[in-house]
C-alpha cells in the first residue's frame, strides 16, 4: 500500500517534529499503512508547504501545519499556494511561549534582562526562525513594549536555536515550551517569563509577561493540513483517526509534560483558525513593512 507522507518544515527533534512523529506512528497502525515523516527545514517552512501543495491533493501528502504556513501567504510572492489552498484536517496542540535566556547572560529575572538590554542596545541577540516567525514578531513586540533594541540571528529550527542558546552563542529565544522545558529542567538555560494568560503547570514559578507589566499575550497552534480539494471522505477519515490519537491519554501527557495542551478540532474549526491567524498577523506585518520574494 502506498505510504502517506507528512512533511515538517523544521529540523528533527523540534517542537513540531516530536508530536508529529508520535501521531504518524499511531496513524500508520490505525490505517494499516505506512505513515512517513519527512523534514524539509528552511525558508520559514515554505519548502515543506510548497512541496505538499504541488502534489496531487489525494491525502497521501500532508503538512505539519503551523502559524508560519498561514502567515507566509502574506509575505512571499513565490509561494505555490494561497491561504485558501490550506485545508485543515485537525489541530493537535496549543501552547504559549517561553522567554528563555542563556545561562551565560547575567540576568536572573525578566527585569534584569530588560535592564541588561537597555545597558547594551543592539548587543542582545535572539533566535529567529524567519522574518515573520512568531519568535521574530514576539521579539519585535517585546522591543517596542519594553523600549529595548535587540539583534535577530536566523536559524532553521528551534532545536538548532536552543543548542546555540545552551552554548551561549545566542542570548534569547522566545520559543515553544516543548523544546525549552526539558533544557530548563536540566539547568541548561533560564526561563524568565511565559506569554500565556496563566503560568504553565510545568513551570509554576515562572511568571507571565502580563504579571510583569508587559501587555503581551500570545499563543501558537500546531495541526495537520492537506491541500484544498482533497476528497471530503479522506479528510473525514484522517480527522477521525488523528483526533483519536490527539485525545489519547498518552498524547495529552506528552503535551502536558512539555508545557503544551493537546487540542483537536473539526476540519471546519481548523480552517477558521488558519484564516484568523492570517487576519491577525496582517496588520503587524504591514506595520513592520515585511515582504519577501
Amino acid at each position: 500500500m502506498r505510504p502517506i507522507r507528512v512533511l515538517v518544515g523544521f529540523t528533527a527533534g523540534g517542537p513540531t517534529d516530536i508530536p508529529v512523529r508520535f501521531i504518524a506512528e499511531r496513524l500508520g497502525a490505525a490505517l494499516g499503512q505506512p505513515v512517513i515523516v519527512e523534514n524539509r527545514p528552511g525558508a520559514a517552512s515554505t519548502l515543506a508547504a510548497n512541496e505538499v501543495m504541488s502534489r496531487p491533493r489525494d491525502g497521501y501528502d500532508l503538512l505539519a501545519c503551523t502559524y508560519f504556513d498561514a502567515v507566509n501567504t502574506l509575505l512571499y510572492k513565490s509561494l505555490r499556494y494561497k491561504l485558501a489552498d490550506l485545508r485543515g484536517i485537525t489541530l493537535f496542540a496549543r501552547y504559549s511561549y517561553a522567554v528563555a535566556v542563556a545561562n551565560a547572560l547575567p540576568a536572573g529575572s525578566f527585569a534584569e534582562l530588560i535592564a541588561y538590554a537597555k545597558q547594551h542596545p543592539g548587543e542582545l541577540n535572539y533566535v529567529q526562525l524567519g522574518v515573520a516567525s512568531t519568535q521574530n514578531l514576539l521579539a519585535k513586540r517585546l522591543e517596542k513594549l519594553a523600549g529595548i533594541s535587540m539583534t535577530a540571528i536566523p536559524y532553521k529550527g528551534a532545536a538548532e536555536g536552543n543548542q546555540e542558546l545552551v552554548a551561549g552563542r545566542v542570548h534569547l529565544h522566545i520559543g515553544p515550551p516543548l523544546s525549552i522545558v526539558p533544557l530548563f529542567r536540566a539547568g541548561k538555560l533560564k526561563v524568565l517569563a511565559v506569554t500565556g494568560d496563566e503560568r504553565l503547570a510545568s513551570m509554576p514559578d515562572v511568571p507571565t509577561l502580563k504579571e510583569l507589566g508587559i501587555p503581551l499575550v500570545a499563543y501558537a497552534w500546531l495541526g495537520i493540513c492537506a491541500g484544498r480539494g482533497t476528497p471530503q471522505p479522506v479528510v473525514d477519515l484522517l480527522n477521525a483517526r488523528i483526533r483519536a490519537i490527539v485525545n489519547s491519554a498518552e498524547f495529552r501527557a506528552l503535551m502536558a509534560a512539555s508545557g503544551s495542551v493537546a487540542v483537536s478540532s473539526t476540519p471546519q474549526e481548523f480552517d477558521r483558525v488558519i484564516e484568523d491567524t492570517a487576519a491577525t498577523a496582517a496588520p503587524i506585518i504591514s506595520e513592520l513593512g515585511i515582504r519577501m520574494e
